[in-house]
């Protein structure tokens, strides 16, 4: 350097400069904390899960039936060498699946020992919402045999989203007892 100050002094005094010119990022006030989760169609109603619940979202692959099973219990299914039971979901709260097969999908829960298919009509992918926008209480429209596996909804964009917890059927009795009698 012709001025006889090193390179590092240099890139001090460019920085100084450089930082006496910047303007600050603009302050974000319209913030507003989300909540987000996989949306999915059941009984013609509108659900959202968290994703946590989760494993894996996959189409419905062919599947082996089993003899002595409730209705609900539609079969097995290897997938990547592992067996995964598929449960009809619209049966078992009482209704029938519905929908084009193309859009259907499998909720995979694999949890405390148990690795379960929940078939649901249809997947609308992420969901999000402003936490502002939810309800602590069901929806006085869905049926009271769903009431056990809801946490509330959201009331978003003229659209009710149910908080569905797939993880409440590893507590129910019903649900882990698919012998038929």
């Amino acid at each position: 350097m012709t001025d006889g100050l090193s390179a590092y002094r240099a890139l001090q005094l460019l920085a100084d400069k450089s930082l006496q010119g910047a303007q600050p990022l603009p302050a974000r006030l319209d913030a507003n904390p989300q909540w987000s989760g996989v949306g999915f169609s059941l009984l013609g109603f509108h659900f959202v899960t968290p994703m946590s619940n989760l494993s894996e979202i996959l189409t419905v692959p062919g599947f082996t039936q089993l003899p002595g099973v409730k209705s609900w219990v539609r079969g097995l299914a290897n997938v990547r060498g592992r067996l995964l039971p598929v449960f009809d979901m619209a049966t078992y709260f009482g209704g029938r699946l519905s929908g084009a097969k193309k859009w259907q999908r499998l909720l995979v829960i694999d949890r405390e020992g148990i690795y379960a298919g929940l078939w649901v009509a249809r997947m609308f992918g992420m969901q999000y919402f402003p936490m502002d926008a939810r309800n602590a209480l069901p929806p006085k429209v869905l049926p009271d045999v769903l009431a056990p596996f809801i946490d509330g909804y959201f009331d978003y964009e003229g659209r009710i989203w149910t908080v569905f917890q797939p993880l409440k059927l590893l507590e129910d009795k019903q649900f882990l007892e698919v012998a038929a009698s």
